[in-house]
């Protein structure tokens, strides 16, 4: 990121606070960044904090004596190499989205001709307004890069999607904008994550509390790394990374037979979901009742092993295996690799604190089919899902 010129717009939302943040975290990684405002931004945070921290001028007004005879906005969009929109509103977007310029940001993004990436702001009920969303689907389809919302409270209180990203991973998906390797260009990477549910009743089901974090990214790392890529999940509460092909299901079959439809047409497998083990023997059609003190008998039975059923079929594939355990990691992680003839296991400890479903770190070990084993200290899960597909990639040079 180092000498990379960074437009920071700023438009008038009450995330505009973490845009003072972000510009000192650009900065401190050697970006020269330039600030501009919407009509309405000054309200939040004033230019004046930005001048300070940046010490450019920043552009906020259109018709600004000082700066409209330099054709700021022109000069400004010929030189800089990444847009990013932080916070954006929903009447931000509209605009932009619709070739509207009525203020000095959605002057400047007309002018603009390099890569935007947006990072929206709003309350969950604008977020999910269909407006909304059809102004960001125009959007992302000329090219415009999104770093999602979070879900979580809200600054109207309410609790739901559309909080602003968290600043680390708007960093990281502008380092990764400026700093993507294309190696795994030409391969088809399918990837499971997420949890099963099995349905027990109209009301309950048997589940476990994998987040998905670790099968989304390493869906996202793929396809920034060129690759084309197909992330088939249950429920969880992420959003699936820009790009790549989405495919939801909610229970283990549903899961399977997503898997059989893709495998064949696929490079690798990543199976990284955390498929149940079993499933009721029957599902009863009415909630069951609690009757009295007396409790239930639920009879359950196995699920089809995902992996077993893609070995039967597997023809080129390089095949990823997980196992989450919480003893004998090592001895475990072997079984499940000759048995399943994969290429390779990721073995992960999830009664280890701080590494297991849910968190966003994780400490794995890999062997690979020649049962040579590589133990890796605690780290993001985002830096465990390249150096797994720094092993794809030269796995695929080899071939």
């Amino acid at each position: 990121m180092k000498n990379k010129k960074i437009v920071l717009a700023v438009s008038a939302g009450i995330a505009a606070y973490k845009a003072v943040e972000l510009l000192r975290l650009l900065m401190k990684k050697g970006a020269e960044v330039q600030v501009v405002m919407s009509a309405n931004a000054g309200q939040f945070v004033t230019p004046l904090t930005f001048e300070a921290l940046s010490g450019k001028t920043v552009y906020h007004q259109t018709y600004d004596s000082k700066s409209s005879g330099d054709m700021e906005h022109i000069s400004v969009a010929e030189n800089a190499d990444l847009m990013l929109v932080v916070p954006a509103t929903a009447s931000t977007i509209g605009k932009i989205a619709n070739g509207l310029a009525d203020d000095a940001l959605s002057n400047l993004y007309l002018a603009f001709k390099g890569s935007v990436m947006v990072a929206p702001a709003m309350n969950d009920g604008m977020w999910q307004n269909l407006a909304v969303q059809d102004n960001i689907a125009k959007l992302k389809s000329r090219g415009v890069e999104f770093v999602d919302p979070e879900q979580g409270e809200l600054a109207c209180g309410a609790t739901g999607p559309g909080r602003l990203a968290d600043l680390d991973t708007i960093m990281g998906r502008v380092e990764n904008h400026f700093n993507q390797i294309q190696d795994l260009q030409g391969l088809s990477i399918l990837v499971t994550a997420g949890p099963t549910h099995e349905p027990l009743d109209p009301v309950r089901y048997l589940s476990n509390p994998s987040s998905g974090k670790m099968g989304y990214a390493v869906a996202e790392r793929a396809k920034a790394r060129g690759a084309e890529v197909v992330l088939i999940s249950g429920p969880t509460y992420l959003n699936p990374p820009a790009g790549v092909q989405f495919e939801s299901c909610k229970t283990a079959e549903e899961m399977n037979n997503l898997v059989q439809k893709h495998f064949l047409e696929c490079d690798v497998l990543v199976m990284s979901a955390a498929v149940g083990d079993f499933t009721a023997e029957k599902l009863e059609k009415e909630k069951i009742k609690k009757e009295g003190e007396q409790g239930q008998t639920l009879k359950l039975v196995a699920t089809k092993d995902i992996l077993m059923e893609a070995s039967k079929i597997k023809t080129r594939q390089f095949v990823v295996g997980f196992a989450a355990e919480t003893q004998n990691l090592i001895e475990s992680a072997q079984e499940k690799l000759r048995k399943k003839k994969l290429d390779l296991i990721v073995a992960n400890d999830i009664s280890a604190p701080g590494i297991g479903f849910q968190s966003d770190n994780n400490q794995v070990t890999f062997i690979g089919s020649d049962e040579q084993i590589e133990n890796l200290p605690r780290m993001t899960k985002k830096e465990v899902a390249n150096i797994l597909l720094d092993k794809i990639s030269n796995q695929a040079r080899m071939e």
